[in-house]
């Protein structure tokens, strides 16, 4: 029997129509997810790791192209703020703050081991914990030549407490052992914060590592933007911290829109061994420019923190739109700098897109691309979350947010990818074609492949098993207008073998893959 394929064009788009030129891909918007954090494992790129609040976590084999998710629990509680790593052995680490049933709230900083890609997880281990003070907004990070974990976060001595005898201050402590035991959590910071979790108080305080296996972090709080070192793995820790500028109108600042928003500092430092090796930059975002116009920045030292550039502007659009909740990762293959932030500079309201900032050259220069492939409109009666997240990696790069529609909450990545696109850094151009997940899937009998085509264009649709070999050839080298498509594909008359295959959609330059089960 012939196999049968039928299509539909379902829309048409508007001449001019701005998108963005990479695959968006839902990750799941069960259990109202936000703040999300995400992790390419190094050893194999296709293997990804996500968390988002309060304990979602979901995992990826096929480069993010699809998801499977799970609830995180623990007999220390699991309560927000997650942070996901990989250790030089390709396990996963899924850090979070804790509620324990025989404990206090937020009592510890926890941290839960994958060595199966994420699929599951132990019980975990903590650290921090110190009688009933609050342990809040951890973040850590590997030491990719000896496998050491180090970890920064904030001690409120009581949570939203006005007490002026009540403080905050930054901690740190370290694994040596993959996270099977922690050292006692120790203060790294001068000048302590008040306790009501506002610009008064410290926080946001990110790890890296230097080349020498220096730890630095830098955090905000009264002084503005401070930073520090270790040179001895974290053993010891200098008294006085190092000012790198000030934060006009502090990290917590509203945006129309937002429950709540922060410009919380991310610091990384290039390990690459290009011509910036050891450069450390610091991304942060602020309201300098006024209460309309809050921008995304970014500070580099060339001497391990002890001297700081002028601040860069990292968003290039004229003044007066809001960009915000910026989060920074370096390729360490290339040492170019990615980071990612919501931005309206397309509207005059609260629609809210999500943008791309990339550096090749040590961060003089930014070219900034829309990666959304639509705006949302954010309300500030639906939380929000304190932050996105990205992760990159040998051209693989995998940011993740937060959205809201209709009043539902998802989280989302971009299938980016600069080695086989070509087209990173550059600047805005139009996207050929998006793919969808084919439906239904697990596949017994049939499927339909769902597809859109932005500009005229010569469209091929073809599906392989895992071993790359061309199976079925469902639309061959034929001229779509721009429009939706769908596609069926009738398996029954194929006689393929159970598993995993994937289709792929070509257009032009451009090619976009998915994975399919057929049962």
């Amino acid at each position: 029997m012939r196999p049968h394929y039928f299509f539909l064009v379902i829309f048409f788009l508007a001449p001019g129509l701005l998108m963005s030129q990479y695959q968006n891909v839902m990750i799941s918007n069960e259990d109202f997810p936000e703040e999300p954090s995400i992790m390419i494992n190094p050893k194999n790129t296709d293997e990804i790791v996500a968390g988002a609040n309060t304990a979602s976590f979901y995992y990826s084999d096929d480069g993010g192209s699809t998801w499977n998710l799970g609830t995180l629990t623990s007999s220390y509680g699991v309560w927000g703020d997650p942070c996901i790593i990989a250790d030089t052995n390709g396990h996963f680490y899924f850090f979070h703050l804790s509620n324990p049933a025989s404990g206090n709230w937020i009592d510890r900083i926890v941290a839960q081991k994958s060595t199966d890609g994420g699929q599951t997880w132990n019980d975990g281990s903590y650290m921090g914990l110190d009688g009933t003070k609050a342990q809040d907004k951890e973040w850590a990070t590997v030491d990719y030549t000896n496998n050491n974990i180090y970890v920064t976060w904030t001690q409120f001595d009581d949570y939203g407490s006005s007490n002026p005898l009540d403080s905050t201050i930054i901690r740190f402590s370290r694994s040596l052992d993959g996270g099977q035991s922690w050292s006692p959590g120790v203060r790294i910071n001068k000048v302590a914060g008040n306790c009501l979790d506002e610009d008064e108080t410290v926080e946001g305080a990110v790890p890296a590592v230097g080349p020498n296996g220096e730890i630095y972090t830098s955090w905000a709080g009264p002084l503005g933007l401070v930073f520090t070192k270790s040179l001895d793995q974290g053993v010891t820790w200098p008294v006085e911290n190092i000012f790198v500028t000030d934060i006009p109108g502090g990290w917590d600042f509203s945006i129309p829109g937002i429950s709540r928003a922060n410009g919380f500092p991310v610091t990384c430092c290039d390990l690459s061994g290009g011509p910036n090796h050891g450069r450390i930059y610091i991304n942060w975002s602020d309201q300098r420019n006024g209460l309309d116009d809050t921008d995304v920045w970014l500070v580099k030292s060339d001497d391990s923190g002890e001297t700081w550039s002028n601040i860069i502007r990292v968003n290039d659009d004229p003044a007066g739109k809001q960009q915000f909740f910026t989060w920074m990762d370096i390729d360490q293959t290339t040492g170019y700098i990615y980071i990612v932030f919501y931005d309206r500079r397309n509207y005059s309201n609260n629609l809210t897109d999500v943008y791309l900032a990339v550096s090749k050259d040590g961060g003089d220069t930014f070219d900034n691309i829309l990666i959304s492939e639509s705006p949302f409109n954010p309300t500030s009666t639906v939380f929000f979350g304190d932050y996105s997240n990205i992760s990159a990696h040998n051209g693989i790069i995998r940011p993740i947010w937060t959205r809201l529609d209709g009043g539902d909450l998802s989280v989302w990545t971009a299938i980016i990818d600069s080695t086989s696109v070509g087209i990173l850094p550059g600047k805005q151009i139009p996207a050929l074609l998006s793919l969808e997940q084919n439906y239904p899937n697990p596949v017994r009998e049939y499927t339909h492949f769902p597809y859109k085509i932005y500009l005229p264009s010569i469209v091929t649709l073809k599906i392989y098993n895992i071993y790359g070999k061309e199976v079925a050839s469902i639309v061959e080298d034929k001229f779509h207008v721009p429009g939706k498509y769908i596609e069926r594909f009738d398996a029954s008359s194929y006689q393929l073998s159970p598993g995993f295959y994937y289709f792929s959609l070509t257009c032009g330059e451009q090619t976009l893959k998915r994975k399919m089960i057929l049962e």
